[in-house]
């Protein structure tokens, strides 16, 4: 059915309020505020009152696929190299072997339950098998948890770079069941392919984008974001259209980012902060209108036992085997084991056999829904107290709340001093990030003629200009060089 365009805006505009509103309801009750995006679509969907009708897997896949681009991108962005650098090894093992061994058990055990051949269960294990980085970052924030050391570096950088592995297997067991004569070995070159252009990309493209945001000095402040958006955009088209993993290379370039010097930098964050909500809450709105109620009935016992063996069995055999010889305690792996949430990617990936006209791909599509909300329901509303009975939880700090009255002191290591930019200065025209100031260097105003200007990293220094600086006595020297003076 074809509806009017103003239909569809008033429809959309409305499902995002009701999605934020019942996200709030859910933070109260302690419920996964990605379940109500899901049951909220589902409402709106053809079997519910809303009675949207809405069946292209398609644009749901399309969505999606752009949906998680930017939420992956936004986790990096929250991140840093200094803070996943420690887990790096310990991630990749995880998000490599991890998702392997889960896919392999889970497909085992649907093979025997299930009338399915040993390919369609093998694809089913491969769907389910990685963890879901929106689905972590929420429920991790939404939560309140706090975890002690590296935990959550550990397990943020694990669910953003384990989609590769579960992409690959994905793709690879659709083209053995509709290429019998494809070879096993296919799937594996395709993996260390994935793998080594999503990382090249991610670390080229980072630093590209730091460049650009950084050089290009556009005219209006509006501007940046929408170039970091086609950026990002740019960067997953880029990496995948040449057979790379373009999540794996979004996350690294926002690694990157995060933990990079560019200027409007707390703007740009807050930005897409704001567009990952956003692309969460209408991949969710847009999978739950995708999902019919009614076939979910029949698969409700071989769903509940397949998400069982998943969460208390595979998930946990996973990470004790891809841990070993790692740092973590057993308490930690525990915790690691259990926060193995699905969300969005395993419904994403279940559309692909849809579309390439795999046998039973509906009943596959299904299982994975419901396995999807099951693992929302039963682990992600019990992150915080698995934290606290493992005793891996950070423990609580209180902050005062009363007004506090900050007075600066200067000792005979620092001091305030004035500059005044000289005419031929080498500085003259560059940006405050540009000239490369020593760390204990806070410009803390720009007297320019007659106006009072609060310094930001993109502000372009112009001759004459005053500047009040903050620094140690050591760096002095280097400032005023920088300077010219």
């Amino acid at each position: 059915m074809n509806y009017p365009i103003e239909y569809i805006l008033f429809g959309a505009s409305l499902l995002l309020l009701l999605s934020i509103i019942a996200s709030k309801v859910a933070s109260i009750i302690r419920v996964p505020a990605l379940i109500i995006f899901i049951l909220v679509g589902m409402a709106a969907g053809s079997e519910g009152p809303g009675g949207i009708e809405f069946d292209d897997a398609w644009v749901a896949q399309f969505l999606g696929v752009i949906a998680l681009a930017f939420i992956i991108f936004s986790g990096g962005l929250h991140s840093s190299w200094k803070s996943v650098s420690p887990v790096l090894w310990t991630g990749v093992s995880l998000s490599t072997i991890g998702v392997f061994l889960t896919a392999i058990l889970v497909g085992l055990f649907v093979y025997y339950l299930l009338d399915f051949s040993i390919l369609m269960a093998l694809l089913l294990g491969a769907i389910v098998s990685s963890t879901d980085a929106a689905a972590v970052f929420s429920v991790m924030s939404s939560s309140g948890t706090k975890l002690k050391g590296s935990l959550k570096d550990l397990l943020e950088f694990e669910s953003a770079s384990n989609d590769p592995m579960a992409v690959i297997l994905t793709l690879g067991f659709i083209h053995l069941i509709t290429n019998p004569e494809a070879s096993i070995w296919s799937m594996v070159l395709l993996l260390i392919q994935q793998m080594v252009l999503g990382i090249v990309i991610g670390l080229i493209m980072g630093k590209a984008i730091v460049f650009t945001v950084n050089r290009l000095r556009l005219n209006f402040e509006g501007l940046y974001p929408v170039l970091t958006l086609a950026l990002v955009i740019f960067t997953y088209g880029l990496t995948a259209s040449i057979g790379g993993s373009g999540f794996l290379a979004v996350y690294i370039a926002g690694l990157i980012l995060g933990g990079s010097d560019f200027i409007h930098k707390q703007s740009l964050t807050r930005f897409h902060d704001g567009l990952a909500w956003l692309m969460q809450i209408t991949m969710f709105l847009i999978l739950g209108l995708l999902v019919f109620p009614s076939r979910l009935f029949p698969i409700i016992v071989s769903g509940i036992l397949i998400s069982l063996f998943l969460i208390i069995i595979a998930r946990p055999i996973g990470v004790f085997i891809s841990l070993p010889f790692g740092k973590n305690s057993l308490k930690e792996k525990t915790f690691i084991s259990w926060v193995g949430l699905r969300g969005a990617v395993p419904i994403i990936l279940a559309t692909f056999p849809l579309l390439a006209g795999v046998p039973k791909a509906d009943i596959l599509f299904n299982i994975v829904f419901f396995i999807v909300i099951t693992s929302v329901l039963i682990q992600g509303t019990t992150i915080a107290l698995a934290a606290k009975l493992l005793g891996v939880n950070a423990p609580e700090t209180k902050t005062k709340t009363e007004h506090v009255e900050f007075e600066f002191h200067y000792d005979e290591n620092s001091q305030k001093i004035e500059l005044v930019i000289p005419q031929n200065s080498e500085a003259i025209g560059k940006q405050l990030v540009e000239l490369g100031l020593p760390e204990s260097a806070i410009i803390i105003l720009i007297k320019r003629e007659d106006k009072s200007i609060v310094p930001r990293g993109g502000t372009i220094i112009e001759p004459q200009d005053k500047l009040l600086i903050l620094a140690e006595n050591d760096d002095l020297p280097k400032i005023k060089s920088i300077f010219g003076i």
